[in-house]
């Protein structure tokens, strides 16, 4: 075979144009690929490039205001210069940088770096506080460290970007409360706070509409929970142009938020100043004073009052005691004073006596026992003894202090306020019915009359976190008895030491028998007294029934609401039922109610006012509470108004709170208040 030495070069030539073939091709595809990304792709990637700088953020909508039946913003809004810390931001640097970023913040601020940093924890991760002084919001929203600081410090802040990344100043609405007649009324106007995820994500699952986002503030407490729908509005939204850094450098777009609704409550502003004044002073007065059983001082450690239009069921003012600053929790909340707020030392005073408080209502409960015995066979022209005691078995049911009056009706009954007459009526229909009998179903005309004025359940008020009260009739002793056997059998068997002889006595008997509903319960019943309990706003609906004729109502707070298109939309007040009890019946109590205000336990109070002018019919109750001292109630109303005030730990009705209730007529009715006895008006 012979070998031809020009056909290596020429097999080289074509490995070295095969090559150079590929390698063109591929230039070629290089060059393609990037022209038609940079000309004929330019505007998809620019737009994706700017979208990564681009972050959107919500603006809230102006939070609607609140205001009283007169116009006066109860509650409206303030602009405030707020620092924020974005954990976004902050997220991006090492543990270490963050920490020095949070401490030079906090020294600038004046907060203590752990106070700081627990401001921007997330509720729920290791070390954080209890909602809702942890975040509750997203870690992508900016977090509010500190409100209304100083035009200096937010200047500082801006200047030294360096030395504080992902920190702003910036300017935000937060809730203010311009308090006309100094009022307070955080009870009835609530508070706001973050929304937390849970409740985001409990809101999407039930298919809630308009859910709030989750940078918003929510209503937990008052009207502002109650019609956060209607004052939370609609937030718009801004594209804002951010660094690499995370600092924004411009706004592409934003939309306009709607503001809230305008809330027109059914509060005056100087009605429940005077309210929450006249509580108060009540309460000190009280504190100074000496229980005459145990000769020591009252405690007087709470209270309520409520004053209604009779006519409509608007409450005009509503106070409770102690009480709390709403603006508190504006900007955030810190530990201590939240945990100030739930602390039993403080008096609880989150919680509002007035729809929350649950006592025995005492002789305030005089009249519906009146209007049940009169639907069941007694009336106006009935006698009985009020003698210094009733005896039950052998147990004696004493009037208080043991007065006696002889045989009386019953509008002398309601006057002098004379337990043992109501007992004998209580005792005689307790035998009709049934006496001993176990049988749940046994019908009673004085508990059957208590439901049908609306006791036992909630007034259906516009407000959060009623409770309903109690009707201790057979049914519901069954019931506790079945949740309680074990544990009073346990006690009765092996009582542990100091256990008192009563406890024991009690838990022997209640064990054996305790669901019997007994001539004992019946009596106590017909006077507001044993296991039956209720809220000073119950008992100022059944006062407000009374004046009316016979109508319940719901009560409402809230009577109008004005949208941003400035449309007004009314609240009509609500008819819950009628009373099934003849007028002629509703006329003797009424008549028999004016006589307590005149000449009956409540007369000492109200000496030398236009009583000619202003009719004011009152029942004082005095409370008898195991373990603790008496509670004070005045249930009083005119043609127009209810009010009642409740007392805890305070003494008697009248003793306690009777110069308050009168000060609350004569700033309801502009009385100028009588000169004490021997002392003429000065001349004008």
């Amino acid at each position: 075979m012979s070998w031809d030495g020009s056909e290596a070069p020429l097999k080289a030539r074509l490995r070295l144009l095969v090559i150079g073939v590929l390698v063109f091709s591929l230039m070629c595809t290089l060059f393609g690929r990037l022209w038609y990304m940079q000309v004929m792709s330019s505007d998809d990637y620019t737009q994706a490039a700017t979208q990564q700088h681009i972050r959107q953020v919500l603006v809230p909508a102006p939070r609607g205001t609140i205001v009283d039946a007169q116009g006066r913003t109860l509650v409206g809004n303030r602009v405030s210069v707020m620092i924020t810390v974005d954990r976004s931001v902050l997220a991006k640097l090492p543990e270490s940088q963050q920490n020095a970023v949070l401490s030079r913040l906090a020294k600038v601020l004046g907060q203590k770096p752990k106070d700081l940093k627990a401001r921007t924890m997330l509720c729920g991760e290791p070390g954080a506080s209890k909602p809702p002084a942890c975040w509750n919001g997203t870690p992508y929203q900016p977090i509010p460290v500190a409100k209304d600081v100083s035009e200096q410090v937010a200047i500082e802040v801006m200047e030294r970007r360096e030395d504080f990344p992902g920190v702003a100043a910036d300017t935000q609405t937060l809730r203010a409360y311009p308090s006309p007649f100094k009022v307070n009324a955080a009870h009835i106007l609530g508070y706001l706070s973050p929304i937390t995820t849970e409740e985001l994500e409990d809101m999407d699952k039930a298919g809630v509409d308009s859910v709030p986002h989750r940078s918003d503030l929510v209503g937990r407490a008052g009207v502002e929970r109650s019609y956060d729908k209607l004052l939370r509005g609609t937030p718009g939204t801004k594209d804002m142009i951010v660094d690499a850094v995370g600092y924004t450098t411009g706004i592409k777009k934003q939309t306009a938020p709607v503001p809230g609704a305008t809330l027109v409550s059914t509060i005056d502003a100087r009605i429940q100043a005077a309210v929450e004044a006249q509580l108060k002073n009540a309460i000190m007065t009280a504190r100074k004073q000496t229980d005459p059983v145990t000769r020591r001082k009252y405690v007087a450690d709470s209270g309520a009052a409520v004053v209604m239009d009779t006519k409509t069921g608007r409450v005009v003012a509503m106070a409770s005691y102690p009480t709390y600053d709403p603006g508190v929790w504006v900007g955030g909340i810190t530990q201590k004073e939240l945990d100030a707020l739930y602390s039993s030392k403080s008096g609880m005073p989150l919680v509002s006596r007035a729809l929350q408080g649950q006592l025995a209502p005492g002789s305030t409960f005089k009249p519906i026992t009146t209007a049940a015995a009169m639907s069941a066979g007694y009336g106006p022209n009935t006698r009985l003894n009020c003698s210094s005691f009733f005896e039950v078995g052998n147990r004696k049911f004493k009037n208080y202090e043991s007065a006696s009056y002889g045989t009386i009706s019953f509008a002398q009954a309601l006057e002098l306020s004379c337990d043992t007459f109501f007992y004998r009526i209580a005792y005689a229909l307790w035998l009709k019915e049934g006496g001993n009998s176990s049988d749940i179903n046994t019908r009673d005309p004085l508990v059957e009359m208590a439901k049908k004025f609306g006791l036992g359940k909630p007034t259906g008020i516009d407000l959060p976190g009623e409770v309903s009260g109690r009707i201790a009739d057979r049914q519901w002793k069954k019931k506790y008895y079945d949740s309680m056997k074990d544990y009073y059998c346990k006690l009765a068997a092996n009582p542990p030491a100091g256990t008192s002889a009563f406890l024991k006595q009690f838990s022997r008997e209640f064990c054996v028998d305790g669901y019997k509903y007994r001539a004992g319960d019946a009596v106590n019943f017909a006077i507001g007294q044993g296991d039956t309990t209720l809220t000073p706003l119950q008992l100022a609906t059944v006062y407000s029934a009374l004046s009316n004729g016979g109508t319940l109502y719901e009560p409402r707070v809230i009577q109008s609401w004005i949208g941003a298109n400035g449309k007004a939309h009314e609240i009509k007040p609500t008819v819950r039922s009628k009373l099934p009890v003849p007028s002629s019946t509703l006329r003797y109590i009424d008549n028999a109610l004016k006589g307590t205000a005149r000449t009956g336990t409540a007369a000492w109070k109200f000496q030398g006012f236009p009583l000619d002018k202003v009719p004011v019919r009152a029942k004082t109750g005095t409370a008898e509470v195991y373990g603790k001292q008496t509670t004070s109630w005045l249930a009083t109303y005119t043609d127009r108004y209810a009010v009642v005030m409740m007392l805890s730990q305070a003494g008697t009705g009248s003793g306690a709170g009777g110069d308050a209730v009168r000060k609350i007529y004569e700033t309801l009715y502009n009385i100028t208040p009588a000169p004490p006895a021997g002392q003429e008006k000065p001349e004008q």
